[in-house]
């Protein structure tokens, strides 16, 4: 029945709940700041939208996200992204690298990805190397493809130089 009467009295209702959280607001505070985490934790859950490099674009230089590109432009360069989107304007002189990629323009270049798919408007001139491809009808494409396990990290063969190293110690 106390707590009915403090909650129909603002004011007395107001002081208690100030003392409350002063008295609380010590070992609270800790529980505060895990409120926050929480929300932050679900703050990455949310993907970021692609960032876009538009048709009116040139890049002489090497492009690289840990989080989805979309092309529109002129890249001179290598590029390194998470997903990367090839659009139908967009051309790439350079590597493409990816885990999951789409083209719709023109590649000129090796492409490395997990997940490679060539849309009907796709020109590819160099190759590619994958886990999973798909290439649609009318797509046009110029160079060889190779399927790998780890397409994105096996690529180059230099524990070679090493090994030739070796006898030259012994």
């Amino acid at each position: 029945m106390f707590s009915k009467s403090r909650i129909n009295e603002p004011g007395p209702k107001a002081g208690d709940k100030e003392t409350t959280t002063e008295a609380k607001s010590d070992k609270p505070a800790s529980s505060a700041p895990a409120v926050p985490p929480a929300p932050s934790s679900a703050a990455p859950k949310v993907k970021p939208p692609a960032s876009t490099l538009s048709s009116d674009l040139v890049i002489k230089g090497d492009v690289k996200s840990t989080g989805d590109i979309l092309v529109e432009g002129t890249v001179e360069g290598d590029i390194r992204a998470h997903q990367l989107t090839i659009g139908e304007t967009a051309t790439v002189k350079g590597e493409v690298v990816g885990d999951d990629v789409v083209i719709n323009g023109r590649i000129i270049g090796r492409l490395r990805g997990l997940k490679v798919r060539l849309t009907s408007s796709a020109r590819v001139e160099g190759d590619i190397i994958h886990k999973t491809i798909a290439i649609e009808s009318g797509a046009h494409f110029e160079g060889s493809v190779q399927r790998q396990d780890d397409p994105l990290g096996g690529a180059k063969p230099a524990p070679q130089a090493p090994a030739g190293a070796k006898p030259d110690n012994g």
